[in-house]
């Protein structure tokens, strides 16, 4: 958390008022997961292009210098466009200063990263992207491709999927929801899962990662948009943390079970292996 819905919210939310402006000066607060890769003072007076998304990276391309800053949320990042932006505080570890405003990053667990590439076929950047999964909406990732790429790995599905290799940005909340949509066990090994129930699962996944989007994401703790709204797909759960309430499906139970030191949600009579 902040899963790919929340990434790509954010981005919708920067990239339009960030089109074309001008880098007047970039601020370090406490380091991050990785070191920002320049000198701060090198970004100013570039000018910011197109921003992008890749899983649950931020792709801000700059010119002048050529290159770029590849922003990373962690697990609980969160960036805000402020048209005055006071003194930072204690958990407000990047400012990028522009002409239309401060882009602040917020990391209270310092998890999330900025790094500096020449291009996303530089270090670091490429190192970082090159283990992504195809993108959930990605018209080449078919149910034949899918389901090829879940025979070729033994773990537990759940795991599998949040792994991101044969799908990017499935994290905890939204793989547990398309498991639970597409009426399969968590547990269930991925080289198990038929072409039909594979069909079935990329299927769910689409349909919950549109669904986030629509309402802005997921809020459970720090996330908020780049204008400080916060999502409200949470609210619309179905399993994910309700463990102990009942299956608005079926009336029987929500369980958790810990899988790779994550929790994980599911209803056994609605979900079988």
């Amino acid at each position: 958390m902040p899963e790919l819905p929340e990434v790509e919210v954010t981005r919708k939310g920067i990239a339009a008022p960030l089109l074309g402006a001008r880098v007047l000066e970039v601020r370090l607060g406490k380091p991050l997961r990785r070191p920002l890769g320049c000198p701060p003072g090198a970004l100013a007076g570039a000018t910011l292009g197109e921003i992008t998304r890749r899983g649950k990276y931020l792709w801000l391309p700059l010119a002048a210098p050529d290159g770029g800053l590849l922003v990373h949320l962690g697990m609980s990042g969160s960036l805000a466009l402020l048209e005055r932006a006071g003194e930072p505080g204690p958990h407000d570890h990047f400012d990028l200063v522009t002409d239309r405003g401060t882009l602040r990053l917020n990391d209270p667990r310092r998890f999330g990263a900025v790094s500096w590439s020449a291009s996303l076929d530089d270090a670091p950047a490429a190192a970082l992207l090159a283990r992504l999964g195809p993108e959930p909406f990605d018209a080449a990732l078919t149910p034949q491709s899918f389901h090829a790429a879940l025979r070729a790995r033994r773990g537990a599905l759940k795991t599998v999927l949040m792994a991101g290799q044969a799908v990017v940005g499935a994290g905890n909340i939204y793989a547990c929801e398309a498991l639970f949509q597409a009426g399969i066990h968590p547990a269930l090994r991925a080289d198990a899962l038929s072409r039909p129930r594979a069909a079935r699962l990329l299927a769910a996944l689409r349909a919950t990662f549109a669904r986030a989007l629509d309402v802005g994401g997921s809020t459970l703790r720090d996330f908020s948009d780049a204008h400080g709204v916060n999502g409200a797909y949470q609210a619309e759960a179905a399993v994910y943390g309700r463990a102990g309430q009942d299956c608005r499906r079926c009336g029987g139970r929500i369980r958790r079970i810990v899988q790779a030191q994550r929790s994980t949600y599911f209803c056994p009579s609605c979900q079988r292996r």
